[in-house]
Order: C-alpha cells, then sequence, then structure tokens
C-alpha cells in the first residue's frame, strides 16, 4: 500500500484529487493540507511514502517545503503537480530533490502512473514537458568519472526519465543488471541514491 500525502491551496481541486485517488487500490491518502507548512506538519506526523504538492502555495512554497522535507526524510518521495510548465520551477524542483512533475491537467492515469513510479524509486515526468533544457551545461571543466559504455548508456536512458524495466527491454538485459549498474554509477560518481543519479545525468551532455 502506498501512502500519499497532497498539498494544494485551492480546496476544491484537492477534494478532487483525493476523490479520484482515494478508491484506488494500492494507494492510501493519509493527509492534506492547503499550505506548505501544514504540508511539512503531515509528513512529519504521517510518514507518507509520496508526497504530492503544488509548487505556488501560502507559508512555504512548494520548492521550500520540498527541500525541508527531502532533509528530514530524504526517503519521502516528492511529486510536483502544478500549472507552471516553465523551465526555472522545474529545474528548482528538480535541484530541491523531487523525483516527479506533472502538470494539472495530465489525466488521472498519469497522477497514478507518476506515484507508482517514484514509489518504486524511479522517476516521472509529464510527457508534455520538455526536459532538453536541462542538458544545456556550460560548465566542461569539472571531471566527470569514467563511466563504463554500458553505464553512459543506461546514464542515458535515466535522463530520459525511463525506469529499470524500461531500460532493460530497451537494452534486451535483465532488470537486476540495470540495477547494478545504477548502484555502481552511485557509488563511482558519489552519490547518495537514485534521485541524484537522476541530476547527475540531466545536468551532463549525453546526447539525449
Amino acid at each position: 500500500m502506498i501512502t500519499v500525502a497532497i498539498a494544494e491551496d485551492h480546496q476544491s481541486l484537492m477534494d478532487g484529487i483525493n476523490l479520484l485517488l482515494k478508491y484506488k487500490e494500492g494507494i492510501t491518502i493519509v493527509g492534506m493540507a492547503n499550505d506548505g507548512e501544514a504540508l511539512l506538519e503531515v509528513v512529519r506526523n504521517k510518514r507518507p511514502e509520496v508526497v504530492l504538492t503544488d509548487i505556488k502555495m501560502p507559508k512555504i512554497d512548494g520548492i521550500a517545503v520540498t527541500k525541508l522535507i527531502k532533509k528530514e526524510f530524504p526517503e519521502t518521495k516528492v511529486i510536483a503537480f502544478t500549472m507552471f510548465n516553465q523551465q526555472e520551477a522545474i529545474t528548482q524542483m528538480i535541484a530541491a530533490g523531487a523525483s516527479g512533475y506533472l502538470l494539472k491537467n495530465s489525466p488521472l492515469e498519469e497522477v497514478l502512473n507518476a506515484i507508482n513510479a517514484v514509489s518504486e524509486g524511479n522517476t516521472f515526468f509529464d510527457s508534455a514537458i520538455d526536459l532538453s533544457f536541462l542538458n544545456d551545461d556550460s560548465d566542461t571543466s569539472s571531471k566527470k568519472p569514467v563511466l563504463s559504455k554500458s553505464e553512459r548508456e543506461i546514464l542515458r536512458y535515466i535522463g530520459q526519465g525511463k525506469s529499470s524495466s524500461e531500460i532493460a527491454s530497451l537494452r534486451f538485459t535483465a532488470v537486476s543488471t540495470v540495477e547494478k549498474h545504477r548502484k555502481n554509477m552511485i557509488h563511482k560518481l558519489g552519490l547518495s541514491g537514485k534521485g541524484e543519479l537522476l541530476r547527475y545525468a540531466l545536468d551532463r551532455k549525453y546526447d539525449f
């Protein structure tokens, strides 16, 4: 059972999301909040696995509260659920530690897919979002650890937001093999987890 908390400053929209999700098998809504401060309290008290949060909220905005949540509860997965499709907002949410980014006009199926994906340790981005701008890295002076050809290929797929099972299918290999490569890259690059591996992939040019 995936436990979920929802934060949205428009009560009617939050009620609608709750209504759509509450009867879905495998998902339990453990808390709702109208602002970032209240969301932080929900997370502290209920410890949800996944947080679905708006970006523009009273008291503490979605970017700031994501940073706070990830600092206190690094295992909690955060999905941005917003109307903003601007590059700055997407970049800031990823930097804050978000594992997913959805637009509010997304169909219910996309919301469910996002929750399931991030709960399994993967990432999920709305298909309407163009992430190509994140590939522009002007800092070419930083040293990058040597990755194998297979690791570089998997890193490209990670940058495209693909799950381990999708990567395994594309490479005609076992999911366990992809997971092993993920762990090796995290170790080589000195990262703390899959979220940081995604940000590493997005921050560098791997022609995806």
